[in-house]
């Protein structure tokens, strides 16, 4: 009875502490979930530090270099962009505006499609609306500064401690199986890092080609659809679909040519973005089919919120790299990973 009880209380206390490291993880899940976004931006950057630091540039000066240009870039962005997409928005909701007109004035399927994409940018800020809300808008920014700046410091850090946690790591397992840890560990950190300075080059190169199109054509708000099908490159699978939806809705109210060049302009893209792009600069950096990666993103959007999104297929390569050496038994060592401005062996370069 005395060992029944023994056992039960053991398998009980387990049990609890199964059950309280979840619900905690789960109450923390954007710290998590900040933290690996820290991890895949210091494995994107790691390479080129490294090459720096292999020229004699420390590693802290490198690492600010990358940050100042991360920064300018977001906030060139924001300077030429943003005022301009917002008033965009503004002259498509003002009185007698030409989206409104368009609406009332047309019918059937077109009518629905405008009437829809005049409540979508209703949702969005408008000149006005951003000025108003003060203190919404003050808390906003200091949570996304606080996340951005927690993203950054961590990325940082990791990249000085990257190196003592991968030989803790490996202290703490048998001599044979470390060469292997150290293997896989090091083909994780390559592959998230290709992915990620890949799709950096596929949102710029899609938002600034279809911006170029977009004004040819006479698209009305182009440089805000054009913004927006960037952004959501970060979105496999369902992004293009959203982005070609919203160009032929916009298209729509200057006429149905323009949406037809709208649309076609997209699915342009899209294709040369499928059979040309990408398996020159992302070739097979994941490893994922075209069904787990949709998986993947309409489950961690709807486990996680939205925010999640842009970690699935990160989260799932992960997942698939240790299937593959652990279950399947691949060397690590032998897999390659493509080169998206830098290649892995630039990494070692000290």
């Amino acid at each position: 009875m005395k060992e029944t009880a023994k056992r039960a209380a053991i398998t009980t206390l387990v049990v609890g502490g199964i059950v309280a490291l979840a619900l905690a993880v789960w109450k923390l899940k954007l710290l998590f979930a900040l933290l690996f976004l820290a991890l895949i931006l210091a494995a994107a950057l790691r390479p080129a530090i490294d090459w720096l630091a292999g020229k004699g540039i420390p590693r802290v000066v490198g690492i600010l270099v990358h940050y100042l240009v991360l920064v300018g870039g977001l906030v060139t962005f924001l300077w030429v962009v943003v005022p301009r997409a917002i008033d965009q928005i503004d002259n498509a909701l003002g009185a007698g505006s030409e989206l409104g007109e368009e609406a009332e004035q047309s019918t059937g399927i077109k009518h629905d499609i405008l009437v829809g994409l005049q409540r979508r940018l209703e949702d969005l800020p408008s000149g006005e609306s951003l000025v108003d809300p003060a203190v919404e808008v003050t808390r906003l920014v200091v949570e996304i500064s606080l996340g951005i700046f927690f993203v950054l410091a961590s990325a940082a850090y990791w990249m000085f401690e990257r190196e003592h946690a991968q030989n803790l790591l490996c202290s703490l397992i048998p001599r044979p199986k470390r060469k292997r840890v150290r293997d896989t560990w090091d083909l994780i950190d390559a592959k998230l890092g290709a992915y990620v300075r890949g799709q950096a080059v596929l949102i710029v190169g899609v938002a600034t080609v279809l911006s170029v199109v977009f004004w040819a054509i006479g698209l009305p708000y182009w440089l805000l659809v054009a913004a927006f099908a960037g952004i959501v490159e970060i979105v496999p699978v369902i992004g293009p679909f959203a982005a070609g939806a919203l160009a032929i809705g916009v298209g729509f109210t200057d006429s149905v040519q323009t949406a037809i060049l709208a649309g076609l302009a997209v699915l342009i893209v899209r294709l040369l973005e499928d059979y040309l792009v990408i398996p020159r600069v992302l070739g097979d950096a994941v490893g994922l089919t075209p069904l787990l990666v949709l998986f993947s993103v309409t489950a961690c959007g709807l486990l996680f919120g939205g925010f999640a999104v842009i970690l699935a297929i990160p989260a799932a390569a992960v997942l698939v790299t240790l299937l593959d050496v652990i279950v399947r038994d691949r060397d690590p060592a032998a897999e390659e990973v493509p080169s998206v401005i830098f290649s892995p062996s630039d990494a070692e370069t000290r």
